[in-house]
């Protein structure tokens, strides 16, 4: 299945594509990617950016770049299941100086309605405890912690909250098509 293409009022959700690589390597040297994956080269940035590109056709669901409505990528949403994730994961990325204008919520919570429509009941987010910006979305999207939930592959919860998202409590009654 390839990747569905999502709007909203001011963003795209779209297909990964190879011109993505050198905005989402710039994200991933400064210090914004301080609570997310890394990769050591761009080899490494390479692997992982295709693994999501190739999850849609594997798994039905994988990463969307974000873009604004003039073309502008501006970061990630992404619904992925890595061999190390025991569950489904809805994550974000969005790079510097798009944060704050409601981009996020607006870019996850299309995401979650596309999600719910594939008759899925529940998503989680895999944070940090340190990342603030990230919880707050969570919470702003209707996610509750879910301090039973089993963590990923090596993580402890001193490094990782899973904040759980259903269909009816996604923070947003809008539905984005």
């Amino acid at each position: 299945m390839p990747a569905p293409t999502l709007h909203t009022p001011r963003l795209t959700l779209r297909p990964h594509v190879e011109s993505d690589m050198t905005p989402f390597w710039d994200f991933h040297q400064s210090d914004r990617a301080a609570y997310v994956w890394r990769p050591k080269s761009l080899t490494h940035q390479w692997l992982g950016f295709a693994s999501e590109v190739g999850s849609w056709d594997l798994l039905g669901h994988g990463g969307w770049g974000v873009d604004l409505k003039d073309g502008r990528v501006i970061g990630q949403v992404a619904i992925t299941r890595p061999p190390i994730f025991p569950e489904r994961e809805i994550g974000w990325i969005f790079f510097e100086g798009f944060e704050g204008k409601g981009y996020a919520t607006e870019a996850a919570t299309a995401a979650l309605h596309w999600a719910w429509a594939q008759g899925w009941s529940t998503l989680v987010s895999y944070i940090h405890p340190d990342n603030t910006r990230s919880r707050a979305l969570a919470e702003r999207l209707g996610a509750v912690h879910d301090p039973n939930a089993q963590l990923p592959e090596g993580e402890t919860a001193q490094e990782t909250l899973v904040y759980r998202h259903s269909p009816d409590a996604d923070g947003s009654p809008e539905a984005y098509a």
